[in-house]
């Protein structure tokens, strides 16, 4: 997977916009009747008008906010040329390209269903298309009408609103609630510099961080805004957040040792992706239990018997605790096949 190194800072992050699309007219057609030197009565010879523009979403991976859309709230395109004579067709209308980052999912407002979603670098789909250009009256000739003097007019554009959202696109997302250590873990092994601190929501925006692996190789994780019980209903930072998971190849669930029941957090953590996407159940999953350096070895053996059926590692951030016991974790599922993973841990 292509990675690129960009810091986002969280008061550029936009992964949200509503804009307008006004398509162009298309062109008129042209009465134009033939008149040449030693032609008094040439027939008609008017050209078609030209296509209105249509608005064009593009794909593009250097982009990773919306936020060069979140004050330009109208998208006009522009309008097709009449036709000409000689059966000259109009100059078509210059379409209008929008560039997005890639992930980024387009919804009808109104429905709020899913249209389409960007996901190659370089893709192109049509937003709005713009209106067809009219036939001249050439095309309207006929043996008991010669010499037709009209021609149809361009077909309007179309105005519509279209909703963008864009869902983080990385190998690794970081699930937990928040305080979990997910930014901590980030900055430590990558060189993200997330907003770190003792409150609940630290993390308003997703973090993109890429994290160096074994020669040379390298994977990019993603710090995600913390999940609570009732996120699928919207509550906390609620859909905001788990729209950004539904992205992400592999699933590093995050639980610090000192909860009173880490089964039952791993439980509603799993529940909440549940109730949001089922789809997201599916995805690789590895088990961080954070801030391992308060136990000692006793305690961890009797943690391990409650754990959930997944693989899991014991990691400290502050003091490099198992740090490179779950790269390997995360490179091996990132790596590993349908087939090779075979529903496991689910």
């Amino acid at each position: 997977m292509a990675v690129r190194n960009r810091k986002v800072s969280s008061s550029n992050f936009v992964d949200y916009v509503k804009i307008c699309c006004r398509s162009g007219h298309g062109g008129a057609g042209s009465t134009h009747l033939r008149r040449e030197k030693h032609v008094a009565m040439g027939g008609p010879d008017g050209g078609d008008g030209g296509r209105g523009g249509h608005i064009i979403l593009r794909a593009n991976s250097q982009l990773w906010t919306l936020i060069h859309l979140k004050y330009r709230k109208h998208v006009v395109g522009k309008h097709g040329e009449k036709g000409s004579k000689q059966k000259s067709s109009g100059a078509d209308g210059e379409d209008v390209i929008i560039d997005v980052p890639v992930g980024t999912v387009i919804r009808d407002p109104e429905t709020m269903e899913i249209e389409y979603e960007m996901v190659n670098e370089g893709e192109q789909r049509i937003l709005v298309p713009g209106g067809r250009g009219g036939q001249g009256n050439w095309h309207f000739r006929s043996a008991v009408n010669q010499t037709p003097r009209y021609a149809q007019d361009g077909e309007l554009g179309k105005e519509e609103w279209r909703i963008l959202e864009l869902k983080v696109l990385a190998d690794v997302g970081l699930v937990g609630f928040p305080n979990a250590g997910k930014s901590t873990l980030l900055a430590n092994i990558s060189g993200a510099k997330p907003e770190i601190a003792n409150y609940a929501f630290t993390t308003m925006t997703p973090n993109l961080g890429i994290v160096p692996y074994r020669n040379d190789r390298s994977f990019v994780m993603a710090d995600i805004p913390g999940i609570i019980e009732g996120a699928h209903e919207g509550k906390g930072i609620g859909h905001r957040f788990l729209r950004h998971i539904e992205r992400n190849s592999v699933l590093l669930f995050m639980i610090p040792v000192d909860t009173n029941d880490i089964q039952n957090e791993y439980k509603i953590l799993v529940n909440e992706l549940e109730q949001y996407n089922p789809e997201l159940v599916h995805k690789r999953r590895i088990l961080a239990l954070t801030k391992s350096d308060m136990i000692d070895d006793e305690l961890k053996a009797e943690i391990i018997l409650d754990l959930p059926e997944i693989e899991y590692c014991f990691i400290s951030a502050v003091s490099n605790v198992g740090l490179e016991e779950v790269k390997d974790l995360i490179w091996n599922a990132v790596n590993q096949t349908d087939v090779e993973w075979n529903g496991s841990n689910l």
